[in-house]
């Protein structure tokens, strides 16, 4: 018993260290979401994504990296948008791009294991919106799409449907002004605490999953998992295995990173990591919101050509950043500190917890409470909150 409670303690202990290795980086990633968010309108993107031409498509990109990262949000938020009249092909391309381009997820991504893990992330991505383009275009044919569309129609519930409905984000004036008014100031403090409360789960869950992996799986295990005897085919597996890990992993949004981290310690290829970091619009519950949205044909073909489209930016980002000489040994990459100490992370982290008191504090005294409670209850469709930002 002794030994079993060791070996927990150990785990939640790697859980905790990394949790604060990249507290300040999540901070930083949702207050910068926030503050997009909060200038950034959802009221006409689906009158902006009529068709899937080059710029639609490069368009529903930008839109989607300025969205929340939370995946289920992001796959609501696509519903509504093509129940309003928004292109399938364009919609799919504003959900990945929510989930894979956005500021926090490369920030951590940074903070954790490296700059060229956020480069790759963001040209990786930019890559597989391209091949999903390009094969749902093949793939998807219009009677699917009318299917599709006929099943969203219904409303099935899935997930974070109150939360993809929701439109805190101001208009009139400049940018700057918008951000630095006191409505601003409002409008930004729920977006952070809304963000936080969705995809907490997941960050939790990622953490303790990695955080269990690397105090309980031997590096055998993952050097055998990934042929890292052999280079060439370390690179052909990874990106094959590492969708496949996520899928099983059910951790998605920017919760599956510390996983990615422990997986790069234990050899998987360059690519595979990217490949697995992808794969968050995969995951098993996903997949049966897809069902519940789209119908079991359509969700079965978005699992094929998003896993497809994975794998083969993996390949291709593998390659590329190899021919720059920018993929890290993986020896040269400390996934987290060993303890907490006080070193520059507890700085940051500290100015982090405060910055978040006092958004926590406006969104506490502005009705976001409220705002928490109706959230659960309103339609997917709905494109204003219940209320209006005090000054």
């Amino acid at each position: 018993m002794t030994a079993v409670l060791t070996s927990i303690g150990h785990a939640l202990e790697q859980a905790l260290v990394m949790g604060w290795d990249i507290l300040w980086a999540l901070v930083l990633g949702f207050l910068l979401s926030g503050v997009v968010q909060a200038v950034v309108t959802k009221g006409e993107m689906s009158r902006l994504l009529p068709d899937h031409r080059p710029r639609t498509v490069l368009l529903a990109s930008a839109l989607g990296a300025a969205s929340s990262s939370c995946s289920y949000a992001a796959v609501a938020l696509a519903r509504s948008l093509f129940r309003k009249g928004g292109d399938f092909i364009a919609v799919m391309a504003f959900q990945f791009a929510s989930t894979n381009l956005v500021i926090e997820l490369g920030v951590i991504l940074w903070v954790l294991i490296g700059w060229q893990f956020t480069v790759a992330e963001f040209v990786g991505g930019l890559i597989m919106i391209v091949l999903l383009t390009v094969l749902l275009r093949q793939a998807i044919s219009p009677d699917r799409v009318a299917e599709a569309r006929a099943q969203a129609e219904r409303g099935v519930a899935g997930r974070m449907e109150g939360h993809a409905g929701m439109d805190m984000s101001l208009s009139g004036g400049t940018v700057l002004s918008r951000a630095l008014s006191a409505r601003g100031y409002t409008a930004i403090s729920h977006f952070y605490v809304m963000d936080w409360v969705s995809v907490w789960i997941d960050v939790a869950g990622g953490l303790l999953i990695a955080g269990a992996l690397a105090a309980w799986v031997p590096h055998s295990f993952w050097s055998s998992l990934f042929v890292t005897r052999s280079l060439v085919w370390s690179k052909v597996v990874g990106p094959l295995i590492g969708p496949l890990v996520a899928v099983l992993s059910f951790v998605c949004s920017v919760g599956n990173v510390p996983l990615a981290a422990v997986l790069w310690n234990g050899g998987i290829s360059f690519g595979g990591v990217i490949s697995f970091l992808f794969a968050d619009l995969i995951v098993l519950p996903i997949l049966d919101i897809y069902r519940r949205y789209y119908g079991a044909k359509v969700a079965a073909q978005l699992f094929g050509l998003f896993y497809l489209a994975m794998v083969v930016a993996g390949y291709l980002v593998e390659w590329l950043f190899g021919a720059l000489g920018w993929i890290p040994g993986h020896q040269s990459v400390q996934i987290f500190q060993t303890s907490i100490t006080w070193n520059y992370t507890t700085v940051l982290d500290i100015l982090a917890l405060l910055v978040s008191a006092a958004l926590i504090w406006r969104f506490l005294g502005t009705g976001g409470p409220r705002m928490l409670k109706g959230m659960a209850k309103m339609p997917v469709d709905m494109q204003h909150p219940p209320h209006q930002h005090p000054m």
